[in-house]
């Protein structure tokens, strides 16, 4: 077999078994297929902000987010007393949960910082410059030993804390 016989052959699908001559009899002479990889979850408030501001953007009233975790009901908390979105109703299904928000089209961005870089009380002031756009809106959501809550309220309490994440 030349090489623009061979270069065909692969083009139109066909495999050769002396491509395969090297493997054993018990191992079939046909390439392996593509297997679908499954999408891993690398974080669920990730997946939580970003399906809201996906929703957002296509001018949604409601979003259903999964799974439900403690940190994304005390980030949507967060979310809900500045009035960046409607009341929030979690579904048990004996799974990880479901979250039903209603958005009210207040969000223009919402994101999550990871690494959860440390975030003292006088770095507070770096992290809100290179974060939000403007001083007079936009929040920054820090993990204190407090609790979570956002960057105002934490300069308030006089807390440090991790960043974990912003929406304006």
């Amino acid at each position: 077999m030349t090489v623009k016989n061979l270069t065909t052959t692969l083009e139109q699908g066909r495999t050769s078994t002396w491509l395969f001559s090297f493997l054993p009899a018990s191992v079939s002479a046909r390439p392996p297929p593509f297997y679908k990889h499954k999408m891993v979850r690398i974080s669920v408030l990730h997946d939580c902000l970003k399906t809201m501001y996906n929703a957002e953007k296509q001018g949604k009233r409601q979003v259903l987010v999964r799974p439900c975790s403690k940190v994304v009901v005390k980030f949507l908390t967060v979310m809900l007393r500045h009035g960046y979105v409607g009341e929030f109703e979690i579904v048990d299904d004996r799974r990880a949960g479901k979250i039903v928000i209603d958005l009210l089209g207040r969000i223009n961005k919402c994101g999550v910082i990871s690494p959860r870089f440390d975030v003292t009380v006088d770095s507070i002031e770096k992290w809100v410059n290179r974060l939000l756009p403007s001083r007079q809106f936009g929040y920054i959501v820090l993990t204190t030993s407090s609790g979570i809550m956002d960057h105002e309220e934490a300069r308030r309490k006089h807390a440090g804390g991790k960043v974990l994440g912003y929406f304006y």
